[in-house]
């Protein structure tokens, strides 16, 4: 591989080798399989046979399988008992597991950080109790390889105490649960996940004196700017000032944009996406084999996370309450998996 830099001659491109390494995580989030599994619907490899997502990730050469975590959820998936039976499973096929814990009983993000409900009411100690008593019992019971601490969390967690406005009490939150992962496994890797690269580096400072092992980043086209370079350049700065190894924790990227259901998608016109990659199965492989070629180019680069790819239509070409995601999954609207996936190789 190799990367590009200009010369004072803006116009000429001089190549430079990059040094081939090995990636730590190249990883896949497959938080929907449940719920696509008790669907019925059935997936399909190359040859278009039956195959479990699991198992054709792993022949791809997925090496990590990231899972959101949520405390009390209204519905069994990503429930800690579901999670955890997954969990064993990723494991026994020879994978390692990532948790993304979102301290929420439902999604959180940078605007959305609501905590559990069962813990509205509780005292800052006693919230620190909880937060505590609850990742000692993830790393205890699931013993996942890698563990995120929150979830994009540019804003905080734990709202409201722990928003980031008051950094002292979210720093204490954070110590808490990184403490009780240490105590508890300390060979499980914590992250910390930022949602971006915008204000990052300023953002990472403020943990400097934190013990946790790598910085996760969220790109998305749409939301994080259309420049690679700057994807790549601040990739470069983040990590430097804490040292420490960095992976791309989510990314995604259309192969059309046409719909399989009746639900509205998020991304769908070209205004979205990158000029470079048209919305193709061949842009979307192209796409991932440029991230994959940014980060390993980053010195302190350790991988890269997709997210969504499993999230297909899986509740029927009528649902109302589908997939917005199923344009940019790693199984056509046949079901059949899409060579997005030999970019694992």
């Amino acid at each position: 591989m190799a990367i590009f830099s200009c010369s004072r001659n803006e116009s000429q491109l001089v190549e430079e080798p990059v040094v081939s390494k090995t990636l730590e995580i190249k990883g896949a989030d497959l938080s929907y399989l449940p719920e696509l599994r008790a669907s019925g619907i059935q997936l399909k490899n190359s040859v278009s046979q039956p195959e479990d997502a699991l198992l054709s990730l792993k022949k791809a050469g997925v090496n990590v399988i990231r899972l959101r975590l949520w405390k009390d959820p209204e519905t069994s998936n990503s429930s800690f008992q579901t999670v955890k039976k997954l969990s064993q499973e990723i494991k026994n096929l020879g994978m390692k597991v990532m948790l993304t814990v979102h301290y929420s009983d439902t999604w959180a993000d940078p605007g959305n950080q609501k905590k559990p409900q069962k813990w509205n009411h509780l005292s800052f100690p006693q919230l620190q109790d909880s937060v505590s008593v609850y990742t000692k019992k993830i790393v205890t019971e699931i013993n996942p390889e890698y563990i995120s601490i929150g979830n994009e969390i540019n804003s905080g967690f734990l709202f409201p105490e722990g928003n980031i406005q008051n950094i002292s009490q979210l720093k204490t939150l954070l110590q808490k649960a990184i403490s009780s992962v240490k105590s508890t496994n300390p060979n499980t890797k914590i992250i910390l996940h930022y949602a971006g690269f915008e204000n990052a580096t300023s953002f990472f400072k403020n943990f400097s004196d934190l013990n946790y092992d790598i910085i996760g980043l969220s790109y998305y086209p749409h939301w994080h700017g259309k420049s690679l370079t700057d994807l790549q350049q601040n990739l470069e700065r983040i990590s430097t000032t804490p040292n420490k190894p960095i992976f791309i924790a989510e990314t995604a990227y259309p192969f059309t944009f046409q719909w399989n259901d009746q639900t509205g998608n998020i991304i769908g016109d070209s205004s979205q996406i990158l000029p470079e990659f048209a919305a193709t199965e061949t842009g979307q492989k192209k796409y991932l084999a440029k991230i994959k070629e940014i980060i390993t180019a980053v010195p302190n680069g350790i991988g890269f996370c997709y997210w969504g790819g499993e999230w297909v239509s899986y509740k029927g070409q009528n649902a109302t309450n589908g997939s917005s995601w199923e344009n940019q999954s790693f199984w056509n609207f046949n079901n059949q998996i899409l060579p997005v996936t030999e970019v694992y190789k």
